[in-house]
């Protein structure tokens, strides 16, 4: 490996320090029109570094080159290609595409009252929760505000104590456990 390089993995990276004879050198070959993959292999190969097009496209916006001179236009179709671009295109295939779709429009929305539950809560770190402890945690909500668990014994098939459940469930809508729970009555059919 050569000075200066640091490896990652199998391909060697330059660091972010160009000296002035590879910035002069840059800019010869871009102002010469050399396309900045080119430039900078052609950097590598004349100073034994391993740089990067994306690298040497970097380094060149810092200098304040601008794009290299491209002094051949893109090719121009002839008319006959053209029409057998239209040709191609017809109304059937014309899709619209899923950014051109319109975004919802959303509207205010009504908040409900708060619910609250007072409990007296062992405020747990997660080191200090137990297997059969309530998880509802408490804090948070500022930078750096710890974050603590009720601590409480929490319901069978939760990981709530019961004012904690009912706390967390929307009190009008019954949970899949408790529609499955009820018992089933048969009918006869006549």
């Amino acid at each position: 490996m050569l000075a200066g390089r640091a490896e990652t993995g199998t391909k060697q990276v330059e660091p972010a320090y160009w000296p002035p004879s590879h910035c002069e050198a840059l800019k010869e070959y871009v102002t010469k029109g050399m396309s900045y993959a080119d430039a900078a292999n052609a950097i590598n190969s004349r100073f034994g570094t391993a740089y990067s097009r994306s690298a040497a496209l970097g380094r060149a916006r810092r200098m304040g080159l601008g794009e290299p001179d491209r002094s051949t236009a893109p090719p121009v179709l002839s008319e006959a290609q053209l029409q057998r671009l239209r040709e191609r295109r017809t109304a059937d295939d014309f899709r619209p595409l899923e950014f051109f779709r319109r975004p919802p429009a959303f509207g205010p929305v009504e908040r409900g009252p708060l619910r609250c539950v007072k409990i007296a809560s062992r405020h747990l770190t997660l080191v200090e929760l137990e297997r059969g402890d309530c998880r509802f945690p408490y804090g948070g909500d500022t930078d750096g505000e710890a974050i603590t668990f009720c601590g409480q014994p929490r319901c069978k098939g939760s990981s709530y104590c019961t004012p904690h459940l009912h706390l967390s469930r929307n009190p009008g809508v019954a949970t899949e456990r408790t529609m499955s729970a009820a018992p089933l009555r048969l009918v006869n059919a006549v």
